[in-house]
C-alpha cells in the first residue's frame, strides 16, 4: 500500500475525528443517506453533509445517486480503500459508541426491510406463477455455478439485479459485486436482503441497462439473469455488457429457450418469448463477445407446457471499444 504524502495525510485527517470515524464504521457495514446517517448519530444535517463531504474528497466514501437519494459507500479497492480497512480494523467494535451506532443502524435496516418487503410481497405471486413452469430455481443457481467453475472474480457486474440474489449467489467468488436496476422498488429489496453479514462486499446502484454505472472495462463478470426478456431490443444491453467486461471478462446470460407462452407478454411484461441460440450469438459477436458454452434447462418434471431455461456463457474478446457494434 503506498500513497504520496499529500493525499495520504488527507485522508487521515478525514478519518482523524469521532463523527467521521463513526461514519467510516456504519458505511463498511450498509451503504447509507444523509438522513440515515443523521437518524443515527444524532446531529443535524449540514454537519453530517460536511462530514460525508469531507470523506468523499479524502477518497475514503463513494456516493451514488438514486432519484432524489444519494447513498454513500465505503471506498473499497484501491490504495484509498486498502487504507480505510486497516483504520477500521483497529477500531474496537465494542466501543461504547460504535456499538450504539450499530444498534441503531439495525433499526433503519429494519425499517428498510418492512418497506422492501411490503412491496416485494405484492410481486411475488407473479414471480411464484412463472417459477412453477420451469426446473426448480435452486437446479438453475446450480447449473450457474457450474457453468462458471472454480474462477474467482475481482469485480461482479448484475444487470438487472433485482433482488440481488446473483450477487449473493457469487458472493463467496468475487472481492466485490455491485447490482444495477432501474425500479428503486426492486433496489430498497435487494438492498434489504444484501443488508447480513458477510455481505458488504456487495452493493446496488440505480441504472439503466444500456447504460451502465461503471467505466469501461472494468468487470470481471458480468451475469444478466432473466432480464433481457423484457426488452424490445437486446442488443444494446448486450453491448453495454461488452463495454464494462474486461478483455478475456466473462458474461453469463441466463433466460428462456424460444416458446409461445402469449399470457407472459400480456400479463407479464415479455417483450421477447424467449432466444434461440443462434440469435445469442450473432448478438454476442456484435457486441464484441465470443460464444464459449451454451446450457439448456428442461421443465420441471410432470410441466408439460414448461419453459426452458437456458444459459450463456461469453468472453470479451481483445476488439477495441470503438469496433463494437450495435446492430439489430
Amino acid at each position: 500500500m503506498s500513497l504520496a504524502l499529500d493525499p495520504l495525510l488527507a485522508a487521515l485527517k478525514a478519518a482523524g475525528e469521532d463523527t467521521r470515524l463513526r461514519i467510516l464504521a456504519l458505511v463498511s457495514r450498509s451503504d447509507l443517506t444523509v438522513t440515515d446517517l443523521t437518524d443515527i448519530l444524532g446531529q443535524s444535517q449540514p454537519r453530517i453533509s460536511r462530514h460525508v463531504k469531507l470523506l468523499f474528497e479524502a477518497g475514503l466514501v463513494e456516493r451514488h445517486r438514486e432519484g432524489a437519494w444519494v447513498f454513500y459507500a465505503l471506498s473499497r479497492g484501491g490504495e484509498r480503500g486498502k487504507l480505510v480497512d486497516a483504520i477500521l480494523a483497529t477500531l474496537d467494535p465494542n466501543d461504547r459508541l460504535v456499538a450504539r451506532d450499530r444498534i441503531r443502524l439495525d433499526g433503519v435496516r429494519t425499517q428498510r426491510s418492512a418497506v422492501a418487503q411490503a412491496y416485494f410481497k405484492g410481486v411475488a405471486e407473479n414471480w411464484s406463477r412463472i417459477r412453477s413452469l420451469h426446473i426448480a430455481e435452486a437446479d438453475v443457481e446450480v447449473a450457474i455455478r457450474n457453468a462458471l467453475g472454480n474462477q474467482r472474480f475481482a469485480m461482479h457486474i448484475d444487470v438487472g439485479t433485482g433482488t440481488g440474489r446473483m450477487l449473493e449467489l457469487m458472493a463467496d467468488r468475487t472481492e466485490r459485486g455491485i447490482g444495477v436496476d432501474f425500479s428503486h422498488d426492486m433496489l430498497a429489496v435487494a438492498r434489504s436482503g444484501l443488508d447480513r453479514p458477510g455481505l458488504a462486499h456487495l452493493s446496488v446502484r440505480h441504472g439503466d441497462i444500456t447504460s451502465l454505472p461503471v467505466p469501461d472495462q472494468s468487470a470481471d463478470l458480468v451475469t444478466v439473469h432473466q432480464v433481457l426478456h423484457f426488452l424490445d431490443d437486446p442488443m444494446p444491453a448486450l453491448a453495454e455488457c461488452g463495454r464494462v467486461l474486461k478483455p478475456g471478462g466473462t458474461l453469463l446470460v441466463v433466460d428462456f429457450a424460444p416458446h409461445d407462452h402469449e399470457f407472459l407478454r400480456e400479463a407479464h411484461a415479455h417483450r421477447r418469448l424467449g432466444f434461440a441460440p443462434d440469435q445469442m450469438q450473432a448478438w454476442f459477436a456484435a457486441a464484441g463477445l465470443e460464444a464459449a458454452s451454451f446450457t439448456a434447462l428442461a421443465p420441471a418434471e410432470g410441466v408439460t407446457l414448461g419453459l426452458t431455461v437456458s444459459l450463456w456463457l461469453a468472453r470479451r474478446t481483445g476488439a477495441n471499444l470503438s469496433s463494437i457494434g450495435v446492430a439489430a
